[in-house]
C-alpha cells in the first residue's frame, strides 16, 4: 500500500514538474521575436530583410506580387540602390544623361555610375569588384556599397538565402533649452543684420564748373562767366535701403553769371537789348547793363526700380535772381540713372519733369497789382565719371541744361545749358 501510493505521488509530481517546465519554456519564448518569413524569391533573385521587414524593389508592392527584391551575380549580391538608400532616410537622385546616382544623407555622399566598377564615397574613390547595373529599370549595386557607405550591418544567410541588413536611423539631439533670464535683467535684443546696399551706390558730393549760354528776357546768348565771378554747381546723393529696396536722397545748387547788355545807339537811343518784356506780357521796360546771377537749387527722393542703377524720382525746385523777380518752385518727377563709382568709368544722367513751376510778383513790382506767373520746366544732365583707384575721388564732365516754357504771364521761354567739369568725394 505504501509503495503503491510512492508511485502515484512520483507520478503527479513529474507531471507538475513537466507543466512548470513547459509555462517556463513558454514565458520566456513570449519575449522572442516570432522567426522571420523569408518567403519564396523568384528565380535568380533572393530576399532582403532590412531591419526584420522584407524590401522590395518598389515599397509598395505587396508580397504576393513581389518584384526584383536583391539579385546574384557573379557571386556578387546587387540590391535597388534607390530602395535601400530611401529606407535609411538618404536623399537619392539620378542624372540620366551620365548614368549617375547621387546619394546624400547627413554627413555622408555616395556616389555610383552605371557601368563604372568604382565607387565615391565622399569624395574617396573605391573599386566595385562588379559594377553598378540597370536591371528591370532599377539601378542595382553591390551590397557592400550600403555598408561602406552608410555604415549599415549586413549579413548574408546561406541556408536561407537571405541577405539580412541592420541600420539605426540616428536623430539629432533635441537642441538645450536656453535658461531663463534673471528677473531683474530684461533678456538682451537681438542685433539686426544691417542689409548691404548695392555695390554700385555710393554716397557722394561733386562740385563743377559750369559754361551754358543762356536764352531769355535778359540775354539772347550770352556765354556765363564772361563778367562778375564764374557759373558753378554742387551737387551729391546718399543711398539707403528700406525693406531691402534701395533709395537715394539728393540735392543740388547752380549759380548762373551773364550779362544783361544795354546801350545806345547813334541816335542816342536805347538798342533793342535794353528792353526786357514785363511779367504777365503788358509790355516790355527798359533795364540798364547789369550782371544777372541766378540761382536754382533742387532737392530729390529716389527708388530704385527693377533695373540696377535706375531710379525714379521725385524732386522740388526753387528759383529766383538778383533783378528783382520773386523765388518760384514747384514739384516735379523724372528718372536718375546713378554711376558706379566702384568702376574707374561710368556713366550717369537724370531726367526731371516739373509741370507747374510758379511765383506770385509784389504789388510794388508790378506796378501796384500782385501777378502770378508760371513755366514748365524741363532739366537734364548726362556726363561721365573717372574714379581713382588709391583715393576715394572722382572727376565727371558732362552737358547739363534746363528748358523753360512759358504757361502763363511768364516773359517768354527759355533755355540754357553747356558743359562742365568737375571734381567729386565718394564715402
Amino acid at each position: 500500500m505504501r509503495r503503491l501510493s510512492a508511485s502515484i505521488f512520483a507520478l503527479v509530481c513529474a507531471a507538475a514538474f513537466s507543466q512548470v517546465a513547459v509555462a517556463l519554456a513558454q514565458g520566456q519564448g513570449a519575449t522572442m521575436p516570432p522567426p522571420a518569413n523569408f518567403g519564396s524569391p523568384p528565380s535568380g533573385q533572393i530576399p532582403i530583410l532590412f531591419n526584420d521587414h522584407h524590401v522590395y524593389a518598389k515599397p509598395d508592392t505587396l508580397k504576393q506580387g513581389r518584384v526584383l527584391a536583391a539579385l546574384v551575380r557573379g557571386g556578387t549580391v546587387l540590391i535597388p540602390l534607390r530602395s535601400m538608400f530611401e529606407q535609411m532616410g538618404a536623399t537619392v537622385s539620378y542624372d540620366a544623361a551620365s548614368k549617375t546616382v547621387d546619394v546624400s544623407k547627413g554627413g555622408s555622399d555616395v556616389k555610383v555610375t552605371v557601368g563604372r566598377p568604382e565607387v565615391v564615397i565622399n569624395g574617396e574613390s573605391r573599386p566595385l569588384d562588379v559594377p553598378p547595373i540597370v536591371y528591370q529599370g532599377h539601378v542595382l549595386v553591390p551590397i557592400r556599397v550600403i555598408s561602406e557607405g552608410m555604415g549599415a550591418y549586413v549579413q548574408w544567410v546561406p541556408d536561407k538565402q537571405t541577405v539580412v541588413v541592420r541600420y539605426i536611423i540616428s536623430t539629432p539631439p533635441p537642441s538645450p533649452t536656453p535658461p531663463p533670464a534673471p528677473p531683474t535683467e530684461a533678456a538682451p535684443l537681438p542685433t539686426p543684420t544691417p542689409t548691404p546696399a548695392p555695390p554700385f551706390l555710393k554716397t557722394y558730393i561733386a562740385g563743377d564748373y559750369l559754361s551754358p549760354k543762356v536764352y531769355n528776357q535778359f540775354s539772347s546768348g550770352q556765354n556765363t562767366n564772361n563778367q562778375d565771378g564764374f557759373s558753378y554747381a554742387i551737387h551729391g546723393n546718399a543711398q539707403f535701403s528700406l525693406w531691402h529696396i534701395p533709395f537715394i536722397v539728393g540735392g543740388s545748387f547752380d549759380q548762373n553769371n551773364y550779362a544783361h547788355t544795354c546801350a545806345l545807339n547813334l541816335n542816342g537811343n536805347y538798342t533793342s537789348d535794353c528792353y526786357v518784356t514785363n511779367i504777365g506780357n503788358t509790355g516790355s521796360t527798359v533795364v540798364p547793363a547789369f550782371t544777372v546771377r541766378n540761382y536754382l537749387g533742387a532737392a530729390h527722393l529716389g527708388i530704385n526700380f527693377f533695373f540696377p542703377r535706375v531710379f525714379m524720382d521725385i524732386g522740388y525746385l526753387w528759383t529766383g535772381n538778383n533783378a528783382g523777380y520773386p523765388w518760384i518752385k514747384g514739384q516735379g518727377t523724372g528718372l536718375e540713372l546713378v554711376p558706379n563709382l566702384d568702376r574707374p568709368f561710368s556713366v550717369y544722367g537724370n531726367w526731371t519733369y516739373y509741370g507747374n513751376v510758379s511765383g506770385t510778383t509784389s504789388p510794388s513790382f508790378t506796378g501796384g497789382t500782385a501777378t502770378k506767373f508760371a513755366y514748365i520746366l524741363t532739366r537734364y544732365d548726362i556726363g561721365a565719371t573717372y574714379s581713382f583707384s588709391n583715393v576715394p575721388l572722382f572727376v565727371e564732365a558732362g552737358f547739363k541744361g534746363d528748358a523753360w516754357h512759358a504757361r502763363f504771364n511768364a516773359p517768354g521761354n527759355a533755355t540754357d545749358g553747356g558743359p562742365y567739369v568737375g571734381i567729386g568725394l565718394h564715402f
